[in-house]
């Protein structure tokens, strides 16, 4: 191995232990071991493991810088500003260990160190960027610098979650981290896509001669396997909330068949009892049709009775009256 395959054997292990550990957990001793040398071998092409660290560092930025500055020679702002975004996404995918290494020991929100540096320096880019649509939109310039620290440091906290968890896809981060900066809370469009002129963009990092290392294969294989098991995950759980949504649907049916059933036996029950009523109306009719015959049968009963009474008295009237006669006439 020459000496130049050596010094780059051992920063692409150094990065690898610094992704993993830290700089403070890293040791000379474990890089040594790592690339099967001694530690003077160490010591000989960089001073230490602080020498190793500012390469690292150093390339890390480089490459991130260079994405960014590529973003921002768009000609348009909105889409000078999906291509920043999409520029960090696409770094923190493609270099996910110099991304740890950049924000480990330095949150971006501390003002100091490694990556409060870079993301002043893309800031500073940015800054240039609102200041010029500052002034055709006639808002005040001077408070460009301001702005551009909130769009960076918004972008770059979120790249700090994205890189654990990995879903949306960076496109769709992308689009909704585009979607509040440049639309704001009361105009949120609820489903932002990036425009044409960025949608599907890939940009090109800066030249690396470095071979590639057996560590960095299996690392892209790592990565395709989790893709391939976060799509398999995506596509289970499209296929629950499927089930979720018939299953849904099922007990909306269901539900609707019984309300259904509900109203007919109501309706049913109603009409049981409009008939029922109509019934005992019937039979109150009926009952008072009775009586009334009964009573106009007693009346006519009565009055003939009253008629039987009154020709018998006419009788006994008239047989009175004969007898009456004959003893008159004797008496005379």
């Amino acid at each position: 191995m020459t000496g130049a395959e050596r010094r780059e054997q051992l920063i692409q292990i150094g990065r690898a232990l610094f992704a993993e550990k830290g700089f403070d957990g890293t040791s000379v001793e474990e890089i040594a071991a790592s690339a099967k040398v001694s530690k003077p071998v160490v010591y000989e092409h960089f001073g230490g493991k602080e020498g190793i660290y500012a390469v690292v560092i150093d390339r890390e930025m480089q490459r991130l810088l260079t994405l960014v500055t590529q973003a921002l020679s768009a000609s348009h702002a909105l889409v000078k500003l999906e291509r920043a975004a999409l520029a960090l996404l696409q770094y923190i995918e493609e270099s996910s260990e110099g991304f740890r290494i950049l924000v480990r020991d330095s949150h971006a929100a501390s003002g100091t160190g490694t990556f409060a540096s870079l993301i002043s320096d893309i800031a500073s880019q940015v800054e240039d960027v609102l200041a010029d649509e500052f002034k055709e939109r006639g808002y005040d310039p001077k408070l460009a610098p301001m702005y551009a620290q909130m769009l960076v440091g918004m972008t770059a906290l979120t790249g700090q979650w994205w890189l654990d968890v990995r879903k949306p896809r960076r496109e769709e981060v992308a689009a909704h981290l585009v979607n509040l900066s440049w639309n704001g809370l009361t105009g949120l469009d609820p489903n932002p896509q990036l425009t044409a002129a960025t949608r599907g963009l890939v940009l090109s990092p800066p030249p690396d001669a470095r071979p590639a290392r057996p560590a960095e294969r299996d690392s892209k294989e790592q990565d395709k396997a989790r893709e391939r098991d976060l799509k398999e995950q995506e596509k289970l759980q499209r296929e629950q909330q499927k089930a979720r949504e018939r299953e849904q649907k099922e007990r909306e049916k269901a539900r609707e068949r019984e309300q259904k059933e509900q109203e007919k036996l109501q309706r049913e029950q109603q009409k049981a009892r409009e008939r029922e009523q109509k019934e005992r109306e019937k039979a109150r009719e009926r009952e008072q049709k009775e009586r009334e015959k009964a009573r106009e049968r007693e009346q006519k009963e009565q009055e003939k009775a009253q008629r039987e009474q009154q020709k018998a008295l006419e009788r006994q009237a008239r047989q009175a009256s004969k007898t009456a006669g004959p003893d008159r006439a004797d008496g005379s």
